[in-house]
């Protein structure tokens, strides 16, 4: 943990922030505001990362996700006043921020707002950018909570607007903290009402040169997005997880009866994420490239593990399951997709089409390599076999024929 040092905000009083070091490609950060007295007037705990879709300079559009922008400030959060309600304001980079707003009534207290600003100006993180400049997101939220009590959502929490998708997770918060003190009495976000204590996860492996024993293949799911009415993405696939951390490897095989699908359908761009009980998200995401092929861009993790640790990975720069638009991928036969050198995941009878799906049915498959050497070898096989009987009964027939000659010798 990195923490910074005491420093005044203008009407609040001292600040103290401390950024976390944690998951890969997501902010770890936790603030404690306090007011003139050196009270607590409001503490926030939370996790978040951006993903942006941006159009370049040859036309074609780009995602990226948001990683560490290096130094982060906290420049105008505040704990509040008669005129101006709580508002933590975060910055980091060359033009980039983040501001959540409160508000109080009678016996509750509110999250109104998040605004997200981004610079696609900054060519390191939006190389190629058509346009340049700082956009801004304002998402309306209006969480009401009870007064006095912290807000808790571990759950993954996913807000999309204008080509900018905001993740959060792992949030506590509570604004107009009483007396100096955060409460011990916590209200859950209805994701978190609904969600399961985390079953446990078997086949851990304590020596780092030891591989996992293999599982069994794991069940294929079918999982679906739909925009408005409409089925945009189907997916049917058995997930086999690689996990190594600490160095212990873990294999896991993911449950579909137990896995529920959300995601998104854009024109360029579309999201399929997985969650259950023990995985916060699990996304895929799906890209066009030279607008008449989609592959698999990028895959972003977040789960819990078995000794409690949270395990986040992300890699937008992959290139899986590349088929023509309006078709489906298929791969029946095992396939590694490779993530990272700490996950990879392996895919069983999978059959994908994230874009140009027609009532709701796969259309024509692209078959990968592995399911076209196979049935290229079948016909070969079947013609071997059918050679090697006709020379069968050619050299049967030959046989016959000059024993029939034989019988016949004048004596």
């Amino acid at each position: 943990m990195v923490c910074f040092r005491l420093f005044p905000v203008p009407g609040s009083g001292l600040v103290l922030v401390c950024l976390v070091l944690g998951a890969v490609r997501s902010y770890a950060l936790e603030l404690n505001l306090t007011d003139s007295g050196k009270a607590t007037c409001l503490y926030a705990k939370w996790q978040m990362n951006f993903t942006v879709r941006y159009e370049t300079t040859n036309k074609t559009y780009n995602t990226v996700t948001i990683s560490d922008r290096g130094t982060v400030t906290y420049n105008g959060s505040i704990c509040g006043d008669d005129q101006n309600g709580p508002k933590i304001a975060v910055q980091f980079g060359p033009g980039f921020s983040w501001i959540a707003n409160f508000s109080k009534a009678a016996s509750t207290y509110s999250i109104d707002s998040i605004s997200f600003s981004y610079n696609t100006g900054d060519n390191t993180t939006f190389p190629d950018a058509e346009d340049k400049g700082i956009l801004t997101v304002d998402e309306l939220l209006a969480i009401k909570i009870p007064l006095n009590d912290l807000f808790r959502c571990n759950s993954l929490s996913t807000l999309e607007k204008n080509d900018v998708v905001q993740h959060y997770w792992d949030v506590l918060v509570q604004a107009f903290v009483q007396n100096g003190t955060v409460s011990t009495n916590e209200f859950l976000c209805d994701e978190d009402k609904t969600s399961t204590v985390a079953p446990t996860i078997h086949t851990t492996v304590p020596s780092p040169t030891t591989t996992p024993t293999p599982k069994e293949k794991p069940e294929a799911g079918t999982y679906s997005v739909n925009n408005g009415n409409d089925t945009c993405l189907l997916a049917t696939m058995g997930l086999q997880l690689n996990i190594t951390q600490d160095k212990v490897a873990s294999v896991i095989n993911i449950n579909p009866n137990t896995t529920h699908s959300t995601g998104s359908c854009r024109s360029h761009t579309a999201l399929l994420r997985l969650n259950s009980s023990t995985i916060k998200y699990l996304d895929f995401v799906f890209a066009v490239k030279n607008e008449n092929r989609f592959y698999l861009k990028e895959v972003n993790v977040s789960m819990y593990l078995v000794n409690g640790s949270v395990f986040s990975i992300a890699n937008n720069n992959l290139s899986y399951w590349d088929a023509p638009l309006g078709s489906s991928y298929m791969c029946n036969k095992e396939q590694t997709v490779s993530v990272s050198r700490a996950f990879q995941i392996n895919t069983f009878d999978l059959r994908v089409q994230p874009f140009n799906v027609t009532q709701g049915k796969y259309s024509t498959a692209e078959e990968c390599s592995a399911d076209s050497d196979l049935n290229f070898l079948i016909p070969v096989a079947v013609g071997v076999a059918l050679g090697f009987l006709i020379i069968v009964v050619f050299i049967s027939y030959m046989i016959g024929r000059r024993k029939s000659r034989t019988g016949y010798q004048s004596v």
